[in-house]
């Protein structure tokens, strides 16, 4: 072994021992003719210390050390004059006696640190540098311990987990297959799972009453902001039960992956229907840690004479609690933001409640003082909102504005003054003995996972 230990585990019930350490240069500082470097391993970081004094070539070859270098060291384990409560091993450091090099490096195109100054563009080309910092490593390390529990969790409940085949006959599922050209067969091809649907179905017809299975799924489809080529899901199957059964197990898989994990305890999980995820948010997976739930308008703003309105399916609006300060200027990025292809709005009307509880409207000439006194009465408004309406198709205006209610949110930073959970809805489905059945509950998202999250489960 090239090491007695790790770089995070040395503490002062150490102190005396003489020990072996490996790893990576992280920094280095040289203090008269003191020279301090720190080693850094996948399990933390040790301090280490080269005196002149003590061995003033050993000294100097600690000084020709590079960022990124890979090291072996020994010596004593001492207490450290300055400790570092910010490390596990901040009360110790190494009284180096011996340093081989085992792979010198060139300079990182990035530094390796939490806060790096390198753009996506050149850590993803270097993926290796980019995988040796701390909070890239860190959601690895919480991706392997939640499948540990997913699986732990689901064998307690009697669940099999059964690995389906990659190679399979195209079974489209709403976006296209990737293909794969057969060598035994040629001008045939395998294509590779959306979702492992049909063997989960035959595995419920074949009697394994509940499956799951930790997968990679593969959709050629566009890149989106919860949309990947390439994702994992935790699929699931059960039969012989009901929609409560269903809910009942997989919020106690949300709440035994927290408890164990975060050392959250979620308590009591809200549910919300799908048609109301729908109806006050425009979205399967609502971020509910802020309000501005939809408010539909078509019985006080319909048949005024603004033809947008009459001629719409839907009226529907926001409010944007103390927001009527907002500027024009303000106001016309937000429309502008509505009108981006990747949205497709025509237009946003506003209108803001002054103090004196007067309604001042963009489309004022359309609609009388006490009729635009109903629409804010209709949001439960006071002076200082600020109203947001959009109108159009029912489905196309609501997800319109789930969008337009997400940047507000973010503008006014709603999104990280409150817990960094989020709930959204995740499909199930389930062997009721004759047909297959599809349910949905609530999912809850922490803030590490929100850039992996998908309509799947």
């Amino acid at each position: 072994m090239h090491r007695t230990h790790t770089c995070g585990e040395l503490t002062l019930a150490d102190l005396g021992k003489t020990v072996t350490l490996s790893g990576w240069v992280q920094k280095s500082r040289d203090l008269g003719g003191m020279t301090f470097i720190d080693v850094r391993d996948r399990y933390g970081i040790t301090q280490l210390t080269f005196n002149a004094d003590d061995d003033a070539s050993l000294r100097a070859s600690a000084r020709e050390l590079g960022r990124e270098y890979v090291i072996k060291v020994t010596g004593e384990v001492i207490e450290r004059s300055n400790k570092n409560a910010k490390i596990s091993t901040g009360d110790i450091e190494i009284k180096v006696s011996n340093l081989e090099i085992l792979n010198a490096a060139k300079l990182p195109p990035f530094t390796i640190e939490d806060e790096t100054d390198g753009g996506d563009d050149i850590r993803m080309k270097f993926r290796y540098l980019d995988l040796r910092r701390n909070p890239v490593r860190e959601n690895l390390i919480l991706r392997h311990k939640t499948s540990q529990e997913v699986r732990r969790y689901l064998d307690s409940q009697n669940f099999l987990e059964v690995e389906t085949p990659y190679l399979i006959k195209s079974t489209p599922e709403g976006a296209r297959d990737f293909v794969v050209p057969s060598r035994m067969n040629p001008g045939e091809f395998y294509a590779l799972p959306q979702s492992p649907q049909t063997f989960k179905q035959l595995l419920m017809v074949s009697g394994f009453d509940r499956y799951f299975q930790i997968v990679k799924c593969f959709r050629d489809e566009d890149l989106r902001a919860d949309r990947q080529p390439e994702f994992t899901q935790i699929d699931c199957e059960m039969s012989f039960v009901e929609q409560e059964d269903v809910l009942n197990i997989f919020e106690g898989l949300a709440k035994h992956i927290f408890k164990t994990i975060k050392g959250i305890d979620l308590g009591t999980v809200p549910r919300m229907t799908y048609a109301d995820a729908m109806r006050l948010y425009g979205s399967d997976k609502p971020d509910i840690r802020f309000g501005m739930q939809f408010v539909e308008l078509n019985d006080v703003a319909k048949g005024k004479g603004f033809p947008v309105f009459d001629a719409a399916e839907l009226v529907v609006g926001i409010n944007a609690e103390n927001c009527a300060h907002y500027t024009r200027k303000q106001l016309d990025a937000l429309t502008d933001f509505i009108k981006r292809p990747q949205i497709g709005a025509t237009g946003l009307v506003y209108a803001r409640v002054n103090e004196d509880g007067s309604v001042k409207s963009s489309v004022d000439k359309f609609f009388t003082p006490e009729q635009l006194s109903a629409i804010a009465e209709a949001f439960h408004a006071k002076p200082g909102d600020l109203l947001l309406i959009m109108a159009g198709g029912t489905d196309k205006v609501r997800k319109q504005l789930n969008e337009l209610r997400l940047e507000v949110a973010s503008q006014l930073g709603s999104a990280t003054k409150k817990p960094l959970l989020h709930y959204g809805l995740l499909i199930f489905h389930y062997w009721n003995g004759t047909k297959k059945v599809a349910v949905s509950m609530p999912c809850i998202i922490h803030s590490h996972l929100q850039n992996r999250k998908t309509s799947h489960f």
